[in-house]
């Protein structure tokens, strides 16, 4: 059986057959693992929201319908899943609602693969940043310290952590393109606003 192909895929999955399951699993997992991630930032997290779609879709399989794109069915229950979910009992700003949503819309016209590369890209161009740039930077992405906490620590001012996260954001949109903010968002999640020079 050509599971590739997406009607003879779902057909199989709703008759219940484990071969298709498992070309599911296969095919996907490693991809929606990666999104998943973009959305928690904790791998444990990822996981559990990817296997709880798995196991969703094989108890409901005979609900599927062959004239839509198993790989964007996938995408959106794990979008879901994350929002009811992991999302539930925290006040989720709005901005950052608006971001998880591009990241979703982008991701899901993304090739399996592409994510990682991505990241990849991101990682390297921040690689580049001049090395107080990319301190301050990396600071803010990976510890998610305010600007008051920057300006402390590296015992700079506040200004100046301000002109730093700006410089970077204007090396990176040039090197990004226009979605640079969403892209950004699908690596650092909800750090972005404070990458933005939000205090």
């Amino acid at each position: 059986m050509d599971f590739s192909d997406n009607k003879k895929l779902i057909t199989s999955l709703k008759s219940g057959e484990e071969k298709a399951y498992m070309y599911l699993l296969d095919k996907h997992h490693r991809g929606l693992n990666a999104y998943a991630l973009t959305l928690t930032h904790d791998q444990a997290l990822a996981q559990d929201i990817v296997q709880n779609v798995f196991l969703k879709t094989w108890k409901s399989r005979k609900k599927l319908n062959p004239q839509f794109s198993i790989r964007s069915f996938l995408y959106k229950c794990v979008y879901n899943e994350f929002l009811n979910n992991y999302q539930k009992n925290k006040a989720v700003l709005l901005l950052n609602k608006k971001y998880i949503e591009y990241a979703h819309e982008t991701v899901e016209d993304i090739d399996e693969g592409i994510l990682n590369k991505i990241m990849d890209i991101v990682n390297k161009e921040i690689q580049k940043l001049p090395p107080k740039c990319q301190r301050v930077f990396i600071l803010s992405k990976k510890e998610g310290l305010t600007n008051n906490e920057i300006a402390d620590y590296l015992d700079i001012s506040i200004k100046t952590v301000e002109a730093q996260i700006t410089k970077a954001f204007r090396i990176l949109k040039n090197k990004l393109g226009n979605k640079y903010e969403t892209i950004l968002f699908m690596v650092f999640g909800n750090n972005v606003g404070k990458l933005k020079g939000n205090p």
